[in-house]
């Protein structure tokens, strides 16, 4: 768990807590306020305070939440390490214990979850230094990031395949991801799935999702013909409005990622029909170099030699055919203009975010890819079609 960014301030009346946690959905969390002791927990992050002074449990959230005595000056808030310590740990305690002993015995395992430990050790947040962040390498939409996983790696083991992405450059990642996708490939899965699982592969090209039903004329394709559900147009309203400053290099490689990022999410709708499942988060994160590795491409050959060769490496069906069937649904939600690669953005928001820890993703790439795509000036070539793609986003040719 990592202890989270916090200050504490006083008047009269209120104790205020103010509590930063980037990257971790804020909708979700845990308050528990009982007399002198506070505690908050929002994964990854937990904050447990022993207070000088009690307050009442009526909080509000960023926290201001009122002492239970009123007027009563609370000495020592500024003593972080000693508020951070569990209540009665200034005094010498037990460091082995007999757990038969504490059993009496006689311990029966439980079935039931076993609850949050709110007595774990804590560290106090200390800032990053703005000269260490200049040594981080960038990462993340435009390469705006950089710094989220020193303190976070731990946590987003599960998400990203690159170890210490803040001290690798983008050459050594994608080396390393070359280095794994060729130690991965299973010749035995292949075959299985080119002649023992024909009829279910073919089942599997023949579906038609949402995009395909737009229209079968490519001059109708306009984003006039895709509507967005209330979901979707509750989640746009709470993106908050901005602009990017990006240099022509920056404005490519975002341009590559989103043709990565869209692959990959149309081979899980193909292969689950339409319905995604628990394994949908994985799938698109782990075909896409862009989320997996944090790669930033060049050409759009890179990325549909790097799509390829994770499709035949990880999902359950690896099929050559599937990868050239997902390339030509790429081209036709393209074709459809930029409301159509909206509708696909925000599809992988939802599954991001109802996924666990995979809605780092969000924060990362797809929060921004949403936002800078409603303003992006979206141009389509008149002789496009889904075999032969050309696309120009504020200047940058697909």
């Amino acid at each position: 768990m990592i202890t989270p960014a916090f200050e504490l301030s006083q008047d009269a009346d209120f104790l205020t807590v103010v509590i930063r946690v980037p990257y971790t959905r804020t909708s979700e969390f845990d308050i528990n306020i009982q007399g002198e002791d506070f505690k908050f927990y929002a994964k990854p992050y937990f904050l447990r305070l022993t207070l000088p002074g009690r307050i009442n449990n009526r909080s509000l959230f960023t926290l201001h939440v009122p002492k239970e005595t009123a007027g009563e000056h609370f000495e020592g808030l500024e003593m972080l390490t000693s508020l951070l310590a569990p209540k009665g740990s200034r005094s010498a305690k037990q460091l082995v214990e007999d757990t038969a002993e504490a059993c009496g015995g006689g311990c029966e395992e439980e079935d039931e979850e076993e609850e949050f430990d709110w007595q774990i050790e804590q560290e106090v947040y200390t800032e990053t230094p703005a000269e260490m962040l200049k040594e981080y390498h960038k990462y993340g939409f435009g390469n705006l990031r950089s710094g989220v996983f020193a303190r976070l790696q731990e946590e987003l083991n599960e998400v990203i395949d690159l170890k210490d992405p803040d001290n690798t450059a983008p050459e050594l990642r994608r080396h390393n991801r070359l280095e794994a996708e060729t130690t991965i490939f299973c010749a035995d899965h292949y075959m299985v799935n080119l002649y023992e699982d024909e009829e279910e592969i073919r089942n599997l090209l023949k579906f038609k999702p949402w995009w395909r039903e737009l229209s079968l004329d490519p001059s109708a394709h306009s984003d006039t013909s895709i509507t967005f559900t209330e979901e979707e147009k509750e989640q746009m309203r709470k993106f908050t409005n901005c602009s990017y400053l990006l240099d022509k290099k920056a404005r490519v490689h975002i341009c590559l990622g989103l043709v990565d990022i869209i692959l990959a999410y149309v081979y899980d709708v193909r292969t689950t029909e339409g319905e995604h499942n628990v394994e949908s988060a994985w799938t698109i994160r782990k075909l896409s170099g862009t989320l997996s590795w944090l790669e930033t491409y060049h050409s759009v050959q890179d990325v549909l030699v790097s799509f390829g060769r994770r499709t035949l490496y990880y999902p359950l069906y690896r099929h050559f055919s599937l990868i050239t069937r997902a390339v030509k649904d790429v081209a036709c939600i393209f074709q459809s203009g930029k409301a159509c690669v909206l509708k696909c953005l925000l599809a992988i928001h939802k599954i991001f975010r109802e996924n666990d820890p995979a809605y780092i993703l969000n924060d990362l790439y797809i929060t921004d890819y949403c936002i800078w795509i409603q303003r992006v000036k979206y141009v389509q070539s008149s002789t496009m079609t889904p075999k032969s793609t050309t696309l120009k986003l504020t200047g940058s040719k697909i």
